[in-house]
């Protein structure tokens, strides 16, 4: 798919194994499934000093390099930040899946009641089956780790990790990079996907906010009409000659409440989580690029100083050599992520967005036949009280 077809949804698009787990396989991933993982039964846990959420991590794999074919750990949020992290400093060219903000976002559910912690629950298992799922990511040392180790093992590694300095240096050599501008011999192939990813970014943010904005007015909505229906049936109290059709009113009302009600549950499970992923997946894709520009940046550094014989030849030869290596896996490593991520991105969005119209399609139809078998029995009324008028 070339760059410019983003809007280009094929009826024969690969179904991404994120999303339809086993049904469809790259060519580069194993022929059966070997790794199940499982997120769930969220655990309150409250301490003198902080209360926070751990959720069980079940796996079950035929993998030979596990010691067993089963695994039962619990994790909590800052053990899936550690993970990314790893991740990301070990494979900084590849595209790391997003994880869920730590604070839910403004307007949607409080911290820790039950509709938060299962948004973040399915988010933490989508995380970590998408890593399982990618063909480099999922023979990781620190996933098998994450995935195996027993609290006080985990939190033993994590103290194995790079010292402050070396993390200090990282972020120097970062910012440094950043300063000194544009890469001057970056490859037309991630000049095109930085473009295409700033428009990307661009829209799925309008859209994510416009959904929201969607969800939050559909509630105030839902919950102005379950006050609705009730006046009509106390009214019809007080109307004995139009009781019935008060109360049919108020009945038409609640089951479009009903209907609703299930109408943003979908939005909430299907459109909001997957939208804000791909924002979250936007940003991710940014810093991947930049990452890539930031080895390519070192390389061209290399070549200036060489043509400029600022040092010993012989020895900027052999970094440049070792920098062209570099370069060339980091290139090969993200052309082919980017394909990957294309595609579960086209599917994800494709099948989403059907989902939102089947189910517009169901709550009109459902509220549409409600109001007419209503207006059906008022003309049925209507037809036998002027029968009994016409009667001598």
């Amino acid at each position: 798919t070339s760059l410019g077809e983003v809007n280009s949804f094929s009826p024969s698009m690969p179904i991404s194994p994120s999303s339809m787990i086993n049904q469809y396989k790259f060519e580069d991933e194993p022929e059966l499934k070997d790794l199940f993982i499982t997120v769930d039964d969220p655990e309150s846990h409250i301490t003198a000093i902080e209360t926070f959420i751990t959720y069980r991590v079940v796996t079950k794999t035929s993998r030979g390099e596990f010691d067993s074919s089963e695994y039962e750990v619990r994790r909590r949020y800052q053990d899936f930040l550690w993970l990314k992290s790893k991740l990301e400093e070990a494979h900084p060219t590849l595209i790391i899946p997003p994880l869920p903000e730590k604070f839910i976002m403004k307007g949607m559910v409080e911290r820790f009641n039950d509709e938060f912690i299962e948004t973040r629950r399915k988010a933490l298992h989508k995380f970590l089956n998408r890593i399982a799922d990618h063909p480099t990511l999922t023979f990781n040392e620190d996933f098998k780790i994450f995935l195996t180790a027993q609290a006080w093992e985990l939190s033993s590694h994590k103290k194995q990790g790079p010292g402050l300095l070396s993390r200090m240096g990282q972020t120097v050599r970062a910012v440094a990079s950043s300063v000194r501008g544009g890469v001057k011999n970056r490859p037309e192939m991630f000049t095109e996907m930085n473009d295409y990813m700033e428009t990307f970014s661009q829209k799925i943010n309008v859209l994510d906010k416009i959904a929201h904005r969607i969800y939050k007015e559909e509630r105030e909505y839902f919950n102005e009409m379950k006050e609705y229906g009730p006046i009509h049936t106390l009214w019809s109290a007080s109307e004995e000659d139009i009781a019935d059709s008060l109360k049919g009113v108020a009945s038409c009302i609640d089951k479009c409440c009903k209907a609703t009600e299930k109408r943003m549950a979908g939005l909430s499970e299907n459109l909001l989580p997957i939208l804000h992923e791909y924002v979250l997946y936007s940003e991710i894709l940014m810093g991947v690029l930049k990452r890539r520009d930031q080895i390519q940046g070192e390389l061209d550094s290399k070549i200036d100083a060489l043509a400029n014989k600022k040092t010993e030849k012989d020895l900027f030869s052999e970094e440049i050599g070792k920098l062209e290596d570099k370069v060339e896996c980091a290139n090969n490593a993200l052309k082919a992520d980017w394909d990957r991520w294309k595609q579960n991105m086209q599917y994800d969005m494709r099948s989403t967005f059907t989902n939102v119209a089947e189910n517009n399609l169901r709550y009109y139809e459902e509220c549409l036949a409600t109001w007419e078998s209503f207006l059906a029995s008022q003309r049925v009324d209507l037809h036998v009280e002027e029968d009994s008028e016409d009667r001598p």
